[in-house]
């Protein structure tokens, strides 16, 4: 037997049992808007500790796949496991704790306005967790220490904050509850290239130290080679690569070239 990040019990045989089934496992995933496919059988793996990340036009079913995951859209087709366990067949209950074990940095950050820097950063462990908002306030505050934020701005609002300084609360409010498995939608989006780097290096940094796996979805190659271990490309809802960051370079994929080069002619635009 060995806990959750919840304190239940789960019955395995062996601990190396469990570190040999995928944290994510996804198999066969379809979904379609009326007569819009989005996806189209997609299938990928996320192992323990390691940092996936997705790449791909816009419009290829990228945050879909996310939400899917997330529980946000029921697809039409295919499985989702989590820990071996298949999604669908969970409770409400059951799903809620699941997804207790993700967090989210979204695009825009998602910040509310009407909180405090430190009330956003604790919002899931006092609406989620249902945690004493004293001892949420101080580990907001150790969270802003660990994107390297001063603890003066505990009590601004995100509106007196740079969008670089905002991503960082956003990141911290992710990384908050301690989660197993982030999601990252385009975290350096609408950054200069100094605070991308920067917001990068945050990621890998938190990520390593509270030993989560993470899923991202970036158009930046200088991101992707950054945080990645593994990469997907996703075209037409399906992936049509899947590789270590060491394999990009010496691949003979059309699609990846000219994605990774971002050459104006190849398979994407031909």
């Amino acid at each position: 037997m060995i806990d959750n990040m919840n304190g239940e019990a789960l019955e395995v045989k062996n601990i190396e049992q469990v570190r040999d089934i995928p944290f994510i496992d996804v198999r066969g995933l379809s979904k379609a808007f009326g007569r819009n496919a989005i996806l189209n059988e997609v299938s990928f793996s996320l192992n323990r500790g390691e940092s996936f990340v997705i790449i791909g036009g816009s419009g290829t079913g990228k945050s879909v796949l996310i939400k899917s995951i997330l529980g946000l859209i029921d697809p039409d087709k295919g499985e989702i496991r989590i820990d071996g366990v298949l999604f669908s067949t969970l409770s409400a209950n059951e799903r809620r704790k699941t997804l207790k074990r993700f967090g989210m940095l979204f695009q825009g950050g998602a910040l509310f306005d009407s909180m405090t820097i430190a009330e956003n950063i604790a919002f899931g462990l006092v609406q989620g967790a249902g945690m004493n908002k004293e001892k949420a306030r101080k580990i907001a505050l150790e969270k802003l220490d660990a994107v390297d934020l001063s603890k003066k701005v505990a009590d601004l609002y995100p509106a007196e904050l740079s969008g670089g300084m905002q991503k960082r609360v956003a990141l911290a409010r992710a990384i908050a509850t301690n989660p197993e498995v982030i999601f990252f939608d385009e975290p350096t989006t609408g950054l200069d290239p100094i605070i991308s780097g920067t917001i990068n290096d945050l990621i890998v940094r938190c990520v390593r130290e509270i030993g989560a796996s993470a899923v991202t979805i970036t158009h930046d190659i200088k991101s992707l080679r950054q945080i990645a271990d593994r990469v997907g490309l996703l075209h037409k809802g399906q992936f049509i690569w899947q590789g270590t960051l060491s394999e990009i370079d010496c691949s003979e994929n059309p699609y990846l070239e000219q994605f990774i080069n971002g050459n104006p002619h190849g398979p994407f635009t031909d």
